[in-house]
């Protein structure tokens, strides 16, 4: 039941103009060695290629998808990829394949709420101040509500970013917030720029993970977090069976149902079961640089939380 994808979003190959200029150095590697899409065999620009139309085709749809699939349970998971993060405010986040702000939105919600109750303490502890006093110090800290936080939705699909910024902007968020297109496996940032990286339901649409955890670690401060929150496998033999029945019966028909768009939640459910399990996953993250790396399964491992720092 708690099969919902919210797939991240992707790398992809070539396709002219500024996305052509953003895969940079990928252009090397165009023709690449041969890897999957799905459960099909195709080359690394292919697979760039049909992962970049993939999120292409169901952007607009996109949140809606992830609620009837998941029956809201992404939710929950997202809720609590943000408590683990637990950021203060003054905290600047890189939301990598954050195209509809998910993760971003939360971000700003959870720094908004520490930094009201730190006023709060404040006031509570300046008592013998007079109300003028008190009143000038409520108001000097409500005029910066995020404490200087700033988040950074990066994902390499325009149309992805489109619908966030649409999301961003009914929903009334703006401040500390900016997106930006950009390929996971070559970002354009500043070395140790960043807070904390995060990656929600994407890694696995990223062509060379490999290239996008150093990239990870290259962007983080020294003692920055890397989170991850990717559908990963599950341990519980019944609940597995019980999971591909519905993830490659009933989920490709909801996108049909749903966006018009069989293939791309076929691909999607293909995906997760081609992705690495959590121990892989967990070396490769340590391989990339980063220590004291561990993971935490959620519903009896449907998706993981994996957390590593750049010590």
């Amino acid at each position: 039941m708690a099969a919902g994808l919210c797939p991240g979003r992707a790398l992809l190959s070539r396709r002219g103009g500024a996305l052509w200029a953003l895969l940079g150095t990928a252009r090397g590697r165009a023709a690449g060695p041969e890897t999957h899409f799905g459960f099909q065999n195709v080359s690394e620009a292919e697979r760039r290629e049909k992962i970049y139309q993939v999120f292409e085709n169901v952007a607009e749809k996109y949140d809606v998808m992830n609620d009837s699939m998941s029956l809201g349970i992404h939710r929950v998971w997202k809720d609590i990829l943000v408590h683990k993060m637990n950021p203060s405010p003054g905290t600047l986040l890189v939301d990598v394949a954050g195209g509809t702000g998910d993760i971003a939105f939360r971000f700003l919600n959870y720094v908004r709420s520490v930094r009201e109750r730190q006023l709060q303490q404040k006031l509570r502890h300046h008592q013998n101040l007079s109300w003028q006093e008190i009143s000038k110090s409520y108001q000097e800290e409500k005029s910066n509500p995020l404490g200087d936080s700033q988040v950074v939705v990066c994902d390499i699909n325009k149309e992805m970013l489109k619908a966030g910024k649409q999301k961003a902007q009914h929903l009334g968020y703006s401040e500390g917030l900016s997106w930006v297109l950009g390929n996971a496996e070559e970002l354009h940032f500043d070395d140790d720029k960043f807070d904390v990286y995060t990656i929600a339901f994407g890694i696995r649409n990223v062509t060379r993970i490999d290239l996008a955890l150093q990239e990870a670690y290259r962007v983080l401060k020294p003692g920055g977090r890397f989170l991850c929150l990717e559908f990963s496998h599950v341990s519980n033999p019944l609940l597995s069976r019980l999971y591909d029945l519905y993830s490659f019966q009933v989920i490709p028909v909801l996108g049909e149902v749903i966006a018009g768009d069989w293939k791309s939640y076929q691909y999607l459910v293909e995906s997760i079961r081609r992705f690495p399990p959590q121990e892989e996953l967990k070396a490769m993250i340590e391989d990339a640089g980063f220590l004291k790396v561990d993971y935490q399964n959620l519903n009896s491992g449907i998706v993981a939380i994996h957390s590593g720092f750049k010590l």
